[in-house]
C-alpha cells in the first residue's frame, strides 16, 4: 500500500521523494554494465558442471549472434567456390577466389598456399578488421603464414569488402529496427567464417583438424566469436577485439565501435562468458595498452577471469595475455607472438617468438589492390551483400488464427518468447515500490488530485498524478495517460479529456519522457549501449509502465481490473506491450501508433525509438491489438492499415472489433 502524507503547515519540510533512486540515465546505464561484468562466468564453479550447462549457453550465444537460422547442422549449401587467378610469390602462391556462403551471399577471400607442401598443414582464417581496403591492407599477415608453412584463408567483411555491405546500421544509418530484428552484422561475418573453415577443411592441403583463426579490431571480436560458436577452432588470436560492459559503458567507448562488435545481449553476456565456450581451447589474448576503443585494464580483467575458467579444466597453459604498447594496433611484439603460438598449438612446434618472425611490410613484399582484387569481372550478379541484413534473420509473418484457442496459444507464444527473448532484463524480483504520497489538491478534478512517487526499479523513482472524477468509495476504472517526449504542455490533458466520465485519469511519464528526460544530444548512445546491456529505451518504458499499473492496483478508490492506458504515437508501442505483458488491462486508446517496428530512424538517434530486442522474430505492433482481446482498443483518429490484421482477426472470431473515434 502507498504511504500516505498528511497534510500540514507550510513550513514543515517537504517529503523525500527521492530515496537513493538517481534518475540519471547514464548512471543507470553504468551501474547495469557493472552488474553485467561482474556476473560474467560466475555460474562457472567446475569444468564439469560447466559441460552440463556449456551446450544450453552454446545455444543461446548462436541465437545471440543472429545465427539460429543459418544451417551450423546437417548439410549446407554447396560453397561453389570460383578461383579468378593466382599469384605466385617466393615460397606460396595466393589464389583469388570467392565462395558463396549463402545461396547469392559471395566471399570475397586470398588463400595463401606454401609450395611444396608434402602433406595436410594446418590452417588459419584471417578476419580483417575495419580497414578500407581488407585483404591488401592485411596481406603481410596471412603471408607470414604461408612461410611458416601454414595454409592461410584471408576473407573480406561485408562493409569494406570489393561490395560494400552494411555494418553501420545502427551506429550511422538509423537502422536501429536491427535490435527489433535480432539482427547483428556481426551473425553475418562469423557465418562467412564458418563457411571459410569449410573451405579450408575441403582442400587437400590443410589439416582440418588443426585449425586457427586471428583478426584484430572487428576482426578480433569475430575472432573471439568464431571461436565460441565452431569447436573446429583449435586455438584463436584475437587482438583489440574486446572490452568488458563495464569499460564499454562507463567511458563511452561503446560509441565508436562498430554494430558487429557485440551479439544482440539478451542473455546479458560479457566476453567472460564468450572466453568459456573458448576454454579450454588455446586462447591467446592481444591487446594495446593506449587502445581508444578498448580499455586496457577491462582486458586484464577478461583474461584474470578467463584464466580461472581454464585452471578449472586444468588448463591454464592454454590461456595467454600479451600486451603491447601503442594504440589500436598491432605491435612487432604481439605479431612475432601470435606467429609462435600458432605454430606451438598447430604445429606442435616449439618455436619463439624471435624464431617466428614478424610480417615484412617493405614494398616489394606487398602487393597492390588490383593485384589481389577476386572480382576481376566485377562481382556474381546475383550478389545480395548489400541487402543480407533484410534476409539473414527469420522474421514472423502474420499467424494463421482460425479460432479461440489458436489466439490464446498465439498470445502464449508470444508472451513467452517476449519475456525470454526481447524482455530479459525486466528485474526478477523488484524491488518495493516504497510509494510517496508527494502532493494532494483539491483543484484539476471533481474529488481532486494526488501525485504519488514509486519505484519501477533500481535507479529510478517515478511520478503519477491522479486526477479523480470520482468518489473513492465508487472503486471506478483508471485511464493511464502516457505524456509523450517533447509534448508541448498540457497536450496530454487536452488527449485524455473525452474519456468516459466514469474513469478517473492519470498522467504519467516513463524515463526517457517529460521531467525524466535527457539531452537529445544523448539519445544516440542510450539506444545503442541500452542495446548492448540487453535492453532498449522502449523495453525500459514498458517496464515501468508495467509498475506502474501494479502500483494503481495498490490504491484505495480504484477497480484494480479495470485499467486503461492511453497513448500517442511511439507511447502507443509502449502501451500495447505493456498491456500484453500485463494481461489485465480493460481499455486501450491509441492516437498515431507506428505502422510497424521494422521502420528506420533518424541516423542521430532522435525520432521514433520503438525497436524491441527481437521483438520483430515474434511479432510485430500491429498484431497486438488482436492479443489483447477482450481489452477494447480504440484509435482516436485513423487506424493505420496495417492494424487491419487485428481487426480482421477479432471479426472473424466474433470478438469487439477495433474501434475508432474522430473526434477523441
Amino acid at each position: 500500500m502507498a504511504v500516505l502524507i498528511c497534510s500540514c503547515s507550510h513550513n514543515q519540510s517537504a517529503p523525500d521523494i527521492s530515496g537513493e533512486q538517481s534518475n540519471n540515465i547514464r548512471d543507470y546505464l553504468v551501474k547495469v554494465a557493472k552488474d553485467i561484468t561482474a556476473n560474467s562466468g560466475t555460474s562457472i564453479v567446475s569444468a564439469t558442471e560447466w559441460e552440463k550447462i556449456r551446450p544450453e549457453r552454446h545455444s543461446e550465444f548462436i541465437e545471440m549472434i543472429s545465427l539460429q537460422d543459418m544451417p551450423l547442422d546437417g548439410e549446407r549449401p554447396p560453397l561453389n567456390v570460383k578461383i579468378t587467378g593466382t599469384v605466385h610469390r617466393d615460397g606460396y602462391r595466393i589464389e583469388k577466389l570467392y565462395y558463396e556462403s549463402l545461396p547469392g551471399l559471395y566471399v570475397p577471400a586470398n588463400l595463401y598456399i606454401p609450395d611444396n607442401i608434402s602433406g595436410p598443414v594446418p590452417g588459419i582464417i584471417y578476419l580483417c578488421g575495419h580497414s578500407p581496403t581488407q585483404k591488401v591492407h592485411y596481406q603481410a599477415h596471412p603471408a607470414k603464414f604461408a612461410q611458416l608453412g601454414f595454409v592461410c584463408l584471408i576473407v573480406e567483411t561485408i562493409q569494406f569488402g570489393e561490395v560494400r555491405g552494411e555494418h553501420h546500421g545502427c551506429y550511422a544509418r538509423g537502422w536501429f529496427n536491427w535490435y527489433s530484428r535480432g539482427y547483428t552484422p556481426a551473425g553475418v561475418e562469423v557465418w562467412n567464417a564458418i563457411r571459410g573453415l569449410d573451405l579450408l577443411s575441403a582442400r587437400s592441403e590443410v589439416d582440418e583438424q588443426n585449425l586457427g583463426a586471428t583478426g584484430i579490431s572487428g576482426g578480433g571480436a569475430i575472432s573471439w566469436f568464431l571461436a565460441a560458436a565452431d569447436l573446429r577452432v583449435k586455438a584463436s588470436a584475437p587482438v583489440c577485439g574486446a572490452s568488458t560492459m563495464e569499460a564499454h559503458i562507463t567511458t563511452r567507448t561503446v560509441d565508436g565501435h562498430c554494430d558487429c562488435m557485440m551479439p544482440i545481449n539478451n542473455g546479458l553476456i560479457d566476453f567472460q562468458d564468450i572466453g568459456a565456450l573458448i576454454a579450454p581451447r588455446p586462447l591467446l589474448i592481444g591487446q594495446s595498452d593506449r587502445d581508444g576503443l578498448n580499455r586496457v585494464e577491462s582486458v586484464r580483467r577478461i583474461y584474470r577471469d578467463l584464466k580461472r575458467i581454464y585452471e578449472l579444466h586444468n588448463a591454464s597453459a592454454n590461456i595467454e595475455y600479451i600486451e603491447t604498447p601503442g594504440g589500436h594496433s598491432y605491435h612487432k611484439n604481439s605479431r612475432e607472438k601470435i606467429f609462435s603460438f600458432f605454430a606451438g598449438h598447430l604445429m606442435d612446434k616449439d618455436l619463439s617468438p624471435e624464431e617466428a618472425g614478424d610480417i615484412d611490410t617493405s614494398p616489394d613484399n606487398i602487393l597492390s589492390e588490383e593485384e589481389l582484387r577476386v572480382y576481376t569481372a566485377g562481382p556474381p550478379a546475383d550478389d545480395r551483400t548489400t541487402v543480407i541484413q533484410d534476409s539473414f534473420v527469420k522474421l514472423a509473418g502474420d499467424p494463421e488464427i482460425s479460432s479461440e484457442n489458436d489466439l490464446d496459444t498465439h498470445r502464449k507464444t508470444v508472451t513467452d518468447f517476449l519475456r525470454r527473448k526481447s524482455f530479459a532484463a525486466f528485474p526478477r524480483d523488484p524491488p518495493s515500490f516504497d510509494s510517496v504520497k508527494v502532493f494532494r489538491t483539491l483543484d484539476r478534478a471533481t474529488y481532486g488530485s494526488d501525485i504519488y512517487s514509486f519505484v519501477t526499479e533500481e535507479g529510478w523513482r517515478l511520478k503519477i498524478d491522479i486526477r479523480w472524477r470520482n468518489e473513492a468509495s465508487q472503486e471506478k476504472p483508471l485511464m493511464i495517460v502516457l505524456r509523450s517526449p517533447d509534448e508541448n504542455r498540457q497536450e496530454s490533458e487536452g488527449f485524455s479529456g473525452q474519456a468516459g466520465k466514469d474513469w478517473n485519469i492519470a498522467y504519467f511519464e516513463v524515463r526517457g519522457a517529460g521531467e525524466y528526460g535527457w539531452d537529445p544530444n544523448l539519445r544516440w548512445h542510450i539506444r545503442r549501449a541500452s542495446a548492448w546491456l540487453g535492453r532498449t529505451l522502449a523495453s525500459m518504458q514498458v517496464y515501468d509502465l508495467i509498475r506502474c499499473i501494479e502500483f494503481c492496483r495498490t490504491l484505495e478508490g480504484l477497480n484494480a481490473d479495470s485499467i486503461g492506458i492511453a497513448a500517442r504515437n511511439d507511447m502507443c508501442v509502449v502501451a500495447l506491450y505493456a498491456a500484453l505483458l500485463d494481461g489485465n488491462c480493460k481499455s486501450i486508446i491509441l492516437k498515431d501508433p507506428p505502422a510497424s517496428q521494422d521502420e528506420a530512424s533518424r541516423p542521430d538517434g532522435r525520432g521514433p525509438a520503438n525497436e524491441i530486442l527481437n521483438c520483430l522474430r515474434i511479432t510485430d505492433v500491429y498484431r497486438l491489438p488482436a492479443l489483447l482481446s477482450p481489452a477494447e482498443v480504440t484509435f482516436a483518429g485513423d487506424m493505420p492499415e496495417s492494424y487491419k490484421w487485428s481487426d480482421n482477426i477479432l471479426k472473424k472470431l466474433g470478438k469487439k472489433p477495433l474501434k475508432t473515434v474522430k473526434n477523441l
